[in-house]
């Protein structure tokens, strides 16, 4: 667990908040989408994937978070929009994220210490504000497969921001037809983190309480 805690703490500046993948269908996807143009159809798998995220007013599903080295974590996932978001990873992990709508907050129980980015630095933005990520930076990847649409969000002027690809599974229960079903961000610094949801719960009742925390900090140093 010291590992997977020392990884988190490396990635959570662009990714470590935004890990959702498909780990064997993202390389073959990204070669496939490098040689070939956009096409009416991807603008349309582009809208729907938009409009899917846009449908979502709260969502709370469990989660299997993985670093490039294969260490895990698992947690549950409290979504709720527009631009909350709390990872409650496992009591062994000691740490916490939350988005409170303007930053997500990196919290290590087992150091005591924050850390804090504003949320418009992170590929969470593709999830948090889709109007503002996915409709102006996605592009669709081939998945072969009709029922996964796979759309890379990348801000090319800011490389820094990191990159996210997001994996959604046609299902007629979710809204908009579509479930987003994992996801898998790599940061500047090429760190790589994915997580896989699984039993989404959408429209379930969220608080504010939801995204507040406990500040593990002495209280001189907040």
């Amino acid at each position: 667990m010291r590992t997977v805690t020392k990884t988190l703490r490396i990635c959570a500046g662009a990714a470590v908040s935004a890990a959702f993948c498909v780990p064997v269908l993202l390389p073959v996807a990204a070669a496939q989408a490098q040689s070939r143009a956009p096409s009416d159809a991807d603008a349309k798998q582009l809208d729907q994937a938009v409009a899917a995220l846009r449908a979502i007013t709260t969502l709370k599903a469990d989660f299997v978070q993985t670093n490039r080295a294969g260490s895990t974590v698992r947690g549950e996932l409290t979504l709720k929009r527009p631009g909350k978001i709390r990872f409650q990873y496992e009591k062994s992990a000691k740490m916490l994220i939350v988005g409170d709508g303007k930053a997500l907050s990196f919290i290590d129980y087992e150091v005591r210490q924050v850390q804090r980015w504003p949320i418009s630095n992170s590929p969470l933005g593709a999830v948090l504000d889709p109007r503002r990520d996915v409709a102006k930076f996605g592009k669709v990847l081939a998945t072969g497969n009709p029922n996964v649409i796979s759309i890379e969000v990348r801000d090319r002027s800011h490389p820094e921001y990191g990159i996210i690809t997001l994996i959604f599974q046609r299902k007629a229960s979710a809204p908009g037809g579509l479930e987003l079903a994992y996801w898998v961000a790599l940061d500047s610094q090429n760190q790589r983190t994915s997580i896989a949801l699984s039993n989404q719960r959408y429209g379930v009742p969220v608080t504010e309480a939801d995204f507040r925390w406990t500040d593990p900090r002495p209280q001189g140093r907040r």
